[in-house]
């Protein structure tokens, strides 16, 4: 009996060592990422500012750092991933429906279509600030050196800033329409070898339409986690 109970003390310990290495490691890695992501979007806040300072207008600003844009925002199809394995408590729907929105936007909207320029800055410069702000609260937080300054703009900014950047992204869609429809790019007509038909017209259409049943859950859940946060509410979810 002595030996077996010493066999099960030896396991457990075992496996205790290996979720604490998996731990640090998991930690050390999301360090890194949240460091890295924290300085790519800090170096396309500098990169607009000193664009706008060199030419006086936001004119041609985009193509200026669309390359650093698309890297980055890509990238982050990785957090889908720390979702999916469990490395991160974050739902992987609400987690790829705003990744792969912001991809949706750079490589097939901004990246392919006639742009209507002021709101491709509207959604740049909140993306932009959200982004340095939710890197930011990530790294100090995984460092256990939270500024509050931080945590209280991570929770708050989002108020405006969520708005401001979904009206920048439907108004930008919106003045692609009627250029998406002259071409008929993307678009695939009858008849055809693959027997299919699509057109990007109306799909970008649906994209839009949505936005109404999205951009509500995805607002009002990050509003329950700043109740959560910042006011200390026990917050129950319902069961899907």
């Amino acid at each position: 009996m002595a030996s077996m109970e010493e066999d099960g003390s030896v396991e457990e310990k075992d496996n205790n060592n290996k979720k604490r290495t998996k731990s640090a490691i998991a930690v050390a890695w999301l360090t890194f990422y949240n460091i890295a992501m924290t300085a790519g979007w800090l170096v396309l806040a500098m990169a607009m500012m000193r664009f706008y300072i060199q030419k006086g207008t936001h004119k041609g600003l985009y193509k200026s750092i669309a390359r650093t844009l698309k890297f980055f925002q890509t990238v982050a199809l990785v957090e889908v991933g720390h979702c999916a394995i469990g490395i991160v408590r974050t739902s992987v729907i609400v987690t790829g429906v705003q990744v792969c929105s912001r991809i949706f936007m750079v490589w097939f909207i901004t990246n392919s279509i006639k742009q209507n320029e002021e709101s491709v800055i509207l959604f740049l410069v909140v993306w932009t600030l959200t982004e340095i702000t939710r890197y930011s609260f990530y790294t100090f937080n995984l460092l256990n050196h939270l500024p509050y300054f931080i945590k209280w703009a991570r929770y708050n900014m989002f108020i405006i800033m969520y708005p401001l950047g979904v009206a920048g992204e439907l108004l930008t869609i919106y003045a692609a329409l009627p250029f998406v429809r002259k071409t008929g790019m993307l678009s695939m007509r009858l008849p055809n070898k693959y027997n299919v038909s699509f057109d990007y017209y109306y799909f970008l259409i649906i994209v839009m339409l949505s936005y109404i049943p999205l951009f509500p859950q995805l607002f009002f859940h990050m509003l329950r986690q700043r109740r959560k946060v910042l006011l200390g509410e026990i917050i129950v979810e319902k069961d899907e």
